[in-house]
């Protein structure tokens, strides 16, 4: 790409990346105009090349990924989360040391409207080994964090200055479950802010638990719900959560049983109750598995789910009247080796996917109406990508 060409496609990725108007949110006019693009990565892992975070321009018109090159240099960004002003992203370092302690670290950046790139603000201690995930909560107040080898969660106020406070609150579980080769010890995989931003989700691998937590917009600090979790069935491995667009209903993917638990959510006790649970993988599989990202759509009516192992992306239907999934209606290829992340972009038209030991991003057409999926497009290449986040 030439120069001029280059900085004139910046300009219109940081205008889009600058505007919090109802027009770039997904399903409204005016989607089609291009988006910034961040995709974390490992780079210490398995002889990775990679160096951090890495900045695209996304053309939903094309479905098309434009480099941007290297948004900041940081060591093992495997989650981001971008706070609501667009104006702070926010990456955990999933790393087991962090200044002569058993810890990861967080990373806090700003977005540097001339450039596209990430300011580093400040980092902080994770509170736990393996930080693997990170959320914002819908004010951008308070940041959240879990960790995935300490079992552990910690939040943390959002600097007006776009750093981050110390840890508020730490809390470090303790017990086993099942399955002892996974669930030897808690596994703490996933934060997730409830629609009305009164309650915090956290998935507990390990604990086969998916715990509930009231949280303080002002101060950060978390208090434990009563009753304090939902369970899972033994051996299930809870590893992420999507809200249904209604806010009634959960998705909770396990990734040790590769199934979904369908959940129904009672915003007002902050209380979890499981109503169906169904296999992600298809009838008569026999390899190794582990599940990996579920997503619905804006409209409610698809949840996608990551295979990894079987490799395959796969489209549920969502019943209208109670939020359980029919049977799958599709089972594609994900177009390369391990789908770690999926994300439907803004416009809903298109699905990502990060192949982590494939080194490659897939883009899969989307069809709104019957919700199915068509290979064949963009594919660029990046050395572990692990996360996607839309500015």
């Amino acid at each position: 790409m030439s120069r001029p060409s280059f900085l004139a496609g910046l300009a219109g990725g940081l205008q889009a990346a600058a505007s919090f108007a109802a027009d770039s949110l997904p399903g409204a006019a005016g989607n089609s105009r291009p988006f910034l693009m961040f995709v974390g990565t490992f780079t210490g892992k398995r002889g990775s090349s990679s160096q951090g975070i890495y900045l695209y321009r996304w053309l939903p018109e094309s479905g098309a990924l434009e480099s941007l090159g290297l948004a900041a240099k940081t060591t093992d960004p495997s989650f981001l989360a971008l706070a609501p002003n667009r104006k702070h992203l926010y990456a955990v370092n999933e790393i087991n040391e962090y200044e002569g302690s058993p810890s990861g670290s967080v990373s806090a950046f700003e977005l540097e409207a001339s450039s596209g790139k990430l300011c580093l603000r400040n980092v902080v201690s994770s509170g736990g080994a393996g930080p693997c995930n990170i959320t914002v909560d819908r004010k951008g107040s308070v940041v959240f964090v879990a960790d995935y080898a300490g079992g552990s969660l910690s939040s943390f106020r959002a600097l007006p200055e776009g750093g981050l406070s110390s840890p508020a609150s730490t809390f470090h579980f303790e017990g086993h479950s099942v399955v002892e080769s996974r669930q030897a010890a808690p596994h703490t995989h996933c934060v997730t802010v409830s629609p009305d931003n009164r309650w915090l989700l956290v998935n507990d691998l390990g604990l086969d638990r998916i715990l509930v937590y009231r949280f303080d917009e002002t101060t950060a600090e978390l208090t434990a719900n009563a009753p304090p979790f939902y369970e899972a069935i033994p051996g299930s491995g809870p590893r992420n959560v999507a809200f249904h667009p209604n806010s009634r209903w959960v998705y909770s993917l396990n990734e040790v049983s590769n199934t979904v638990d369908v959940l129904d959510w009672d915003a007002a006790k902050g209380i979890l109750t499981r109503q169906q649970n169904i296999s992600t993988l298809p009838p008569g599989f026999t390899g190794t598995n582990t599940a990996g990202t579920v997503a619905i759509d804006s409209a409610g009516r698809y949840v996608y789910i990551s295979n990894r192992g079987a490799n395959d992306i796969v489209v549920f239907p969502v019943e209208a009247t109670n939020g359980r999934l029919g049977q799958a209606l599709q089972r594609i290829s994900c177009g390369g080796k391990t789908p770690r992340h999926i994300a439907l972009d803004p416009s809903g038209r298109w699905l990502l996917v990060a192949n982590q030991d494939s080194g490659t991003i897939d883009v899969f057409a989307r069809d709104p109406e019957s919700g199915r999926l068509t290979a064949g497009g963009t594919q660029v290449r990046v050395d572990q990508p692990v996360c996607i986040v839309f500015v």
